[in-house]
């Protein structure tokens, strides 16, 4: 949690600093898609499937095309844990909460080649917080941690008024060296470090 107020009050200070600035805007946004996970193997194995629906949030700052915004989003989903052996999988029927909460800082520049369509492009860190829960588990056996990784991300904005935009983004996340330490986890097994992945997400802009 320090690097994330560390990057907060970097962040503040920046924008605090530009203020002044007559070209600068603020703007707010939500978010909804869907992730699918570069460790496949080891998210359809508890969760039945690598992919799942994705919701965030954030707030945005541009001036004269360039643009900073911090995000934040949850990804979900509950399964079963999976106990293999011999390369076969055997569903324990105990359920298995998996929760991702990237907190993200991105930049990019905006191309505004005509006034009702912008596209962007841009890339940033992001710090992921993991979650492993199981209703009968015991504090020993949960687990939580946070891993940090990059991005890459490109999309366009419809401007549909003066105060409101929407926007398809497709974004790429790395998270290196996030999962497989356990040599009893799932992710070992099946030797996937990654807890990164591609997002497809819609944005709902309020602000110029």
């Amino acid at each position: 949690m320090r690097c994330h107020r560390l990057v907060i009050v970097v962040v503040a200070t920046v924008l605090a600093t530009s203020a002044q600035a007559q070209d600068l805007k603020f703007r707010g946004f939500v978010d909804g898609g869907s992730t699918t996970f570069s460790a496949q193997k080891s998210f359809k194995a508890i969760l039945g499937s690598e992919s799942g629906r994705v919701f965030g949030g954030g707030i945005e700052a541009v001036e004269r095309g360039v643009f900073l915004n911090l995000r934040i989003s949850r990804f979900q989903k509950t399964g079963q844990r999976v106990f293999i052996f011999q390369d076969q999988q055997f569903p324990l029927g105990i359920p298995e909460t998996i929760r991702v909460t990237p907190f993200e800082v991105n930049g990019g520049y905006r191309f505004e080649v005509v006034s009702w369509l912008v596209p962007y492009a841009g890339g940033g860190l992001g710090w992921h917080r993991f979650r492993d829960t199981s209703k009968f588990a015991d504090s020993s056996e949960n687990f939580e941690q946070t891993y940090r990784g990059f991005q890459l991300l490109g999309g366009a904005e419809f401007r549909l008024s003066r105060w409101l935009g929407a926007a398809a983004e497709a974004q790429w996340s790395r998270v290196p060296d996030a999962l497989g330490d356990d040599p009893n986890s799932i992710s070992n097994a099946f030797s996937e470090t990654d807890l990164g992945g591609t997002t497809l997400r819609v944005k709902v802009v309020i602000g110029r």
